[in-house]
């Protein structure tokens, strides 16, 4: 009951002290675009941004050295530009987004005109994008001092490849607002406390060194199985961030559960008051730029069950009636495009105009 309460009371917030609302957008595929007219149409109704899923990253864009696959990334580029949507430019550099062939090259080379022309190719071919995220997730804990995630990057080029990414993104595109993409930045738990202070660490080197950087992205993928989320962790670690004169964008939130076999209004519930939770510290920060959803629909969610879970949670004789098997119920619409409270959470707190 407390979770249902919590999601029927959300805060009606921060609408009323911003001029207009917080803009509003979703990862999407082309391949989903293309296939799904009933999905095609939610992300019309709903999000003025999208952002390439996959269709931006190296290894669909350059499988092959020197062969080129524009095909999709154009796809899903001239849809948003055909229904006057912006596109948000997800990821020029990924440890987990290389094509095969780019770390033997690169180690063998250490050739970084390679990485600048990718750059410079990316951010001109779609010159009117107004948003980078030109690094993504370059920071693990663990590893090293300086709390900078291990990549051929970093082997090759050392712990300026960063701050030489920006410049090259920058050069290409002097216009452009350049960000760092993040990961796990939410909850009052070692790991992330130690993320939270390397990655503040790392911006302000980027800043001292004059590197071009305007903002940052939290990916805000939270997780119920961890807790609540830390309202005071956020808000200590956005102070730092206004410190620093950056502006934030939200880019990639959703929500795993812990819980799936309870029915799906109070599953749904649970979601809507994390997001809540979540949105309540983050929409209060000055200069946000956006909110986007890694994903608008259950129906295309990476969050999916993994069969062999699935298939035990029937043996145990859930899901007879025939609700969500292998859906985790944490974006905005169901599977059958209905809303449910995480959009509520969104409106309340002055995020789209739905």
């Amino acid at each position: 009951m407390g979770a249902i309460a919590a999601a029927s009371s959300l805060k009606p917030a921060y609408s009323s002290q911003r001029s207009r609302p917080i803009p509003f957008g979703s990862a999407a595929r082309t391949q989903f675009i293309e296939a799904d007219g009933q999905y095609r149409d939610s992300l019309l109704q709903y999000c003025s941004r999208l952002t390439p899923e996959i269709e931006f990253k190296w290894d669909q864009i350059e499988p092959r050295q020197g062969q080129f696959s524009f095909e999709a990334a154009d796809t899903v580029a001239n849809f948003a530009r055909d229904h006057g949507k912006e596109i948000y430019g997800h990821t020029l550099l990924w440890h987990r987004s290389m094509p095969p062939w780019l770390p033997d090259h690169l180690r063998e080379t250490r050739d970084w005109s390679t990485v600048t022309g990718h750059i410079g190719r990316m951010v001109g071919r779609y010159a009117g994008v107004r948003y980078w995220d030109v690094v993504n997730e370059p920071v693990d804990t663990g590893f090293r001092g300086d709390g900078l995630r291990p990549s051929v990057f970093l082997d090759c080029f050392g712990a300026d490849y960063i701050a030489m990414a920006l410049q090259a993104a920058w050069a290409a595109s002097p216009g452009a607002e350049l960000l760092i993409n993040e990961y796990g930045l939410e909850y009052d738990l070692t790991v992330e406390h130690d993320r939270r202070y390397h990655f503040l660490r790392l911006l302000e080197r980027l800043k001292k060194g004059g590197a071009p950087i305007g903002g940052i992205g939290l990916q805000a993928h939270l997780d119920l199985r961890k807790g609540p989320v830390s309202q005071a962790a956020i808000s200590s670690f956005l102070k730092e961030i206004r410190n620093l004169g950056l502006f934030v964008f939200v880019t990639e939130l959703d929500v795993t559960e812990a819980d799936y076999v309870r029915p799906a209004a109070e599953r749904d519930a649970m979601v809507g008051a994390e997001v809540a939770r979540y949105l309540d510290v983050v929409c209060d920060f000055e200069d946000l730029r956006g909110v986007a959803t890694w994903g608008l629909t259950d129906r295309y969610s990476w969050l999916g069950l993994p069969p062999e879970e699935v298939e035990a949670y029937k043996q145990h004789g859930y899901w007879r009636d025939g609700t969500s098997p292998g859906f985790n119920r944490g974006l905005p619409l169901d599977t059958d495009l209905r809303p449910k409270p995480f959009l509520d959470a969104l409106k309340a707190h002055g995020v789209g105009q739905f």
